[in-house]
């Protein structure tokens, strides 16, 4: 019954393809299991979530997520482009990026673990006495936490799915219960650092070790491939910086008590969001082996796909946001405005995504930094201005006006490369 079944949903998927214009059996396969990643992952930091709302103050949630939007800037130093570039060698059976790219990510980090002690130092000289130390804490595991992720970018460009999302969820399911069992025996903004790094440190480098003794990646390498990770890193530098220069700028500008009202306007749009991140994953490694001609042809049918799929997502999140604060998170309804105004980026992000993917897959490096580097310099550019003018209304409008020029600028030099092409 069972293989009837299956034979059944394999021919409807078959059948599909003439009207979707997909590979709708490689959707199915890769689609579910990231899917299902996914939804374990958001449903783990949906409990995480609920846990900071109601078992430690705003004020201690704050500083907490301050230290990791500074953390994450510092990010910047890991070169996380290289994990793109990965995927892309390893789509090719070029594996042995796997490798050095372990070894770049590891080296360039101890970078970020030096600022990140210039900063504890900086804090300590200002009288601080809440930031140094989880700053510190955070140094010294930065370089092998960052270095460590390429297993998951090793097994997406073999197509792994299924072994990417037990690998990965395992991973996040065992931190966050590490995370809520010290809420509960704790409030200690030290601990409550310490534990995230430790959890997250250990379970990358074991998985990293899991992956390389388990499948062996063959030591062939591309010698293009730690340049254009490097490229790709450095056009994502004004990227890194504004990703985290919200929560910052609302850190210094309003305190830690509206950065938690921030955060948690913000959470569940962005796990909302973290579904859609399954349309580069999924796509990268077809891309890859196809022309820029073949990828024109579907490239607009699929962002219309994107905004109606982005656009549904959008409209049942802002009329259910009242209802789930007032269940999840009574301590915050403050934030409801706010994540309502915000879920517009829902529908933006699904569109950039695909565009995205389109332009890594065919290594456009000049389109990419000429989009990447305007798009973000612009964000940045509003978030100091609006933020100052409007506070947290003006760090959301500014995301949303950032997705919109991010998009327009995409398709324009989108456009060029295919013109030139012919």
């Amino acid at each position: 019954m069972i293989n009837k079944l299956k034979s059944r949903a394999y021919d409807f998927l078959r059948w599909s393809q003439k009207y979707t214009g997909t590979d709708n059996v490689y959707l199915a396969k890769g689609g579910s299991w990231l899917t299902l990643g996914q939804v374990i992952s958001a449903s783990a930091s949906f409990l995480l979530a609920v846990a900071f709302a109601n078992l430690i103050d705003p004020t201690t949630y704050g500083n907490y997520k301050y230290i990791l939007s500074l953390i994450g800037i510092l990010g910047i130093f890991s070169l996380p482009g290289i994990e793109t570039a990965i995927i892309q060698a390893t789509a090719r059976n070029l594996e042995g990026s796997f490798y050095t790219g372990f070894k770049t990510k590891l080296k360039w980090s101890l970078l970020g673990s030096l600022a990140a002690i210039g900063g504890a130092v900086y804090y300590w000289l200002q009288g601080n006495d809440t930031l140094p130390i989880p700053l510190l804490i955070s140094a010294i595991f930065l370089p092998l936490t960052q270095a460590s992720q390429v297993y998951t970018s090793f097994l997406t460009g073999k197509k792994l799915f299924n072994i990417k999302v037990k690998y990965s969820s395992f991973s996040q399911i065992i931190s966050v219960i590490a995370m809520i069992a010290t809420l509960f025996l704790t409030k200690n903004l030290f601990w409550l650092i310490a534990v995230h790094f430790v959890s997250y440190t250990f379970l990358n480098f074991f998985f990293y070790w899991l992956t390389q003794k388990k499948f062996q990646p063959n030591k062939k390498d591309d010698p293009q491939t730690l340049s254009y990770g490097k490229h790709l890193s450095l056009m994502d530098v004004t990227g890194q910086i504004a990703t985290y220069l919200d929560r910052i700028l609302i850190f210094h500008y309003l305190g830690t008590i509206p950065l938690a009202i921030y955060q948690f306007a913000i959470t569940p749009p962005e796990q909302i969001k973290g579904l859609l991140k399954n349309i580069p994953l999924l796509a990268l490694p077809k891309l890859t082996t196809r022309s820029k001609e073949e990828i024109n042809r579907v490239l607009y049918k699929r962002i219309f796909q994107s905004l109606l799929i982005g656009g549904i997502m959008t409209l049942t999140y802002i009329l259910i946001a009242p209802f789930f604060y007032k269940i999840f998170f009574p301590k915050y309804l403050d934030s409801i405005f706010f994540s309502q105004l915000f879920a517009i980026t829902i529908i933006l992000r699904a569109v950039s995504y695909l565009i995205g993917s389109a332009f890594q897959a065919k290594k456009l490096v000049k389109a990419q930094y000429i989009g990447t580097i305007s798009s973000y310099s612009l964000l940045i550019f509003l978030l100091l201005l609006l933020g100052n003018l409007w506070g947290i209304i003006g760090i959301i409008i500014a995301k949303i006006l950032f997705l919109l020029f991010s998009i327009i600028i995409s398709i324009i030099l989108w456009r060029k490369e295919i013109l030139r092409t012919f």
